[in-house]
């Protein structure tokens, strides 16, 4: 049966190799299920739920891949979406965690069709290769930025008492400037070392990082195992009294999608603006997912032989249908976008070659959900090392990058920059597009530029215009 369905002697592989592979990508990617809770309940989402919801998804989205396009790859929540989904869309915007949920499914839909449609591939090909390999270090410098500030290595703070001038009549705003002037506040600043949760994430990333260059395998779960067992002495990690697994409940974050307070008008806010800002918001997620798919596609399977003499990946739109469902399906059971991971190059390196792999993963996702009384003790201080470890990790496009292309590299350095400044990864990649076309069009270029980029960037104007 297995042969049958895996077509394993073609491919040149056992069932013990593939089901080793398996383990193996799960236990270097299980660091998910402890990170995706961390930063999606900062929303107000029920933790055990969203727990739950990313072991769920995750093996959901990994079986699709495994059984549907029979590849060894794996999916679950991605790293950059979550925190798309909490710091921009909710913190940022303003939208509800519900309303997320809804954006979530929402651009998983446009996923389908632009997978079922062609038109996937078609915007992948007209996005200049340099902005492409940009996306990945933006990402990483605001993950990074988010670990840190999580930490409390580095504070960063919104400024306000900025706001409170802007809006206090003539005699508060002297009494705040005279405050400020006596004590400037800073935007971003230096931590607290003496701070036990500051001290412990910096024993962490230090725990994280002999791992990593000892190349110990699962070194990020290690290191959070690790780091929550010191947290213990030092008063960071509470144990509580007892876990009953009967506790934990999808129901907090199951088909909690809220489309109609997408659009609802708050006072002072257009309509066209309104449903601007959505358009921004579900496109910039699927251009996140589609590009950031496309290349872990791509990259795991070169590791594998997996393409063929031309660097085609076959049976590819059966891949992206499954990353699209799996989006989509996660929506509904509460967590942010589901993409395919590119620590599934660890069990292609074991010696994965097909969906049994996937499969094998997919299964230990489920079990996962067993791993929740450990993962409810998991401290910030110690999945925020993790964070800053994939932040730096993500920088490793940024090498790949042509810096001799002077017209695309500038907008590419600028979309890095504005992610983690902005605290936006939509508006990132807005203004590298924007920057990109405007260059193009000034340099008489304008015709070399695919038309739909002219869509995206109209539609990034008008949101910023009408802001």
């Amino acid at each position: 049966m297995l042969e049958r369905i895996f077509k394993l002697k073609q491919s040149q592989t056992t069932v013990r190799t593939e089901i080793l592979a398996g383990i193996t990508t799960f236990l270097t990617m299980s660091y998910i299920l402890f990170v995706n809770p961390s930063i999606l309940s900062e929303t107000g989402m029920d933790y055990g739920s969203v727990f739950i919801a990313t072991c769920v998804a995750a093996a959901i989205g990994t079986l699709l891949m495994g059984l549907v396009a029979n590849y060894p790859m794996a999916q679950a929540p991605g790293m950059g979406l979550n925190a798309f989904f909490t710091y921009t869309v909710v913190f940022s915007l303003g939208y509800s965690w519900q309303e997320g949920l809804a954006i979530v499914f929402l651009s998983g839909i446009l996923f389908l069709i632009l997978t079922l449609s062609g038109l996937r591939m078609t915007i992948i090909k007209a996005i200049p290769k340099n902005l492409k390999y940009a996306i990945a270090p933006g990402i990483g410098l605001f993950i990074a930025l988010i670990g840190l500030n999580n930490a409390g290595l580095i504070e960063v703070n919104q400024g306000p008492i900025i706001s409170l001038i802007m809006e206090s009549d003539t005699l508060e705003k002297t009494n705040l400037i005279n405050q400020i002037n006596s004590a400037p506040p800073q935007i971003i600043q230096f931590g607290k070392l003496t701070d036990p949760s500051v001290l412990l994430t910096v024993i962490g990333f230090i725990i994280l990082t002999v791992l990593m260059v000892k190349k110990v395998n699962s070194s990020m779960i290690w290191a959070i195992l690790i780091t929550t067992l010191i947290g213990i002495p030092m008063g960071v990690t509470s144990i509580p009294d007892g876990y009953d697994l009967n506790q934990l409940s999808l129901s907090p974050t199951f088909m909690k999608m809220d489309f109609g307070g997408l659009f609802h008008l708050e006072q002072g806010v257009s309509l066209s603006n309104l449903i601007l800002t959505l358009a921004i918001v579900v496109v910039s997620f699927t251009l996140v997912d589609l590009l950031d798919t496309l290349g872990t596609l791509y990259g795991t399977a070169s590791k594998g032989d997996l393409l063929t003499d031309q660097g085609d990946l076959p049976n590819i739109e059966k891949a992206l249908f499954t990353d699209a469902t799996a989006t989509t399906i996660g929506a509904v059971l509460g967590t942010s976008s589901v993409t395919t991971y590119i620590e599934s190059s660890s069990g292609i390196i074991a010696g994965g070659r097909t969906g049994l792999t996937a499969t094998t993963t997919g299964i230990l996702f489920l079990l996962g959900i067993f791993l929740a009384p450990i993962a409810s003790i998991v401290p910030i201080a110690a999945t925020s090392p993790v964070l800053i470890m994939v932040g730096i990790l993500m920088f490793d496009g940024i090498r790949k990058i042509d810096l001799s292309e002077l017209d695309s590299v500038i907008p590419a350095i600028l979309l890095i920059m504005i992610m983690p400044f902005t605290y936006s990864i939509a508006n990132g990649i807005a203004f590298g597009l924007m920057f990109y076309v405007l260059i193009q069009v000034v340099l008489g270029k304008g015709k070399t530029v695919h038309p739909i980029l002219y869509i995206l960037v109209l539609l990034f104007m008008l949101k910023y215009i009408t802001i």
